[in-house]
């Protein structure tokens, strides 16, 4: 999932470099979404696997 967001950041900043505005902003909005996704993932990975250590 974090390749994605990194796809779509990288998609972003193509589109921005040629002007397309509306293209880099639904890219960057995308890539924000995945990535807060990937961290709450990754957070609720991390405090379960403390909880089966016990």
């Amino acid at each position: 999932m974090l390749h994605y967001a990194i796809v779509f950041f990288v998609i972003a900043l193509i589109a921005a470099l040629f002007g397309f505005g509306g293209i880099a902003a639904g890219a960057v909005e995308i890539a924000k979404i995945l990535f807060f996704v990937f961290v709450i993932m990754a957070v609720v990975a991390f405090v379960m696997s403390l909880g089966k250590k016990r």
